[in-house]
């Protein structure tokens, strides 16, 4: 729970993997934000194909109180991380497959200012070095560049994983109680208090 950017795309044939690692290396360097370099170079055998190999190739770095950023991809040359390639890497269905190349990062945390540098930082990245990009800000700074709506979302969002908390720690699951139904009990006293 918490305020997250939701995005996904393939890298350019035309750019070069090389030079967007070493940009983004200078970004988060100069942030002092910790980072992991992976494989530079894309196997030409199966860019832009179905198939891929088990190798990870770009970049990834953390923000402070944020999740971790990934600007990585497949062998094939789409966007992916590490942990997605762990759990949906051999897809069990086509549901699976398809969150083999989603990529999210909860800033919830982090902060508004943290946000709009991932934001304008994503949007440097994938004029330059991606295709088919797709991006989700659940705060709207992607889609509006309005601050105002950013900051309502993160007030919202605050407000809610409050009440969460406070729900979890003032109505305990009872004797005998299944988790859905507990959950069920919960959400109803979250709505309450929402209206309060």
């Amino acid at each position: 729970m918490g305020l997250s950017i939701h995005y996904s795309g393939s890298f350019n044939a035309k750019a070069s993997l090389e030079a967007m690692i070493e940009e983004v290396k200078d970004i988060v360097e100069v942030y002092k934000w910790p980072y992991l370099v992976f494989e530079s170079k894309f196997s030409a055998y199966s860019f832009g194909k179905a198939e891929y190999a088990q190798d990870i190739y770009g970049i990834c770095f953390t923000p402070p109180e944020c999740e971790t950023v990934s600007l990585c991809f497949l062998s094939n040359g789409k966007m992916s991380d590490v942990l997605n390639l762990r759990f949906y890497g051999t897809p069990e269905s086509e549901e699976d497959a398809e969150y083999l190349y989603m990529l999210s990062v909860k800033t919830q945390y982090a902060g508004i200012e943290i946000h709009k540098l991932l934001i304008r930082l994503l949007r440097y990245i994938s004029s330059k070095y991606l295709q088919d990009f797709i991006l989700r800000d659940e705060g709207e700074y992607w889609e509006t560049g309005n601050e105002k709506l950013l900051q309502d979302a993160f007030k919202r969002y605050t407000v809610l994983i409050e009440i969460f908390a406070s729900s979890l720690e003032n109505y305990p699951k009872k004797s005998g109680e299944n988790f859905e139904a507990y959950f069920e009990r919960l959400v109803k006293q979250i709505h309450e208090k929402r209206k309060e």
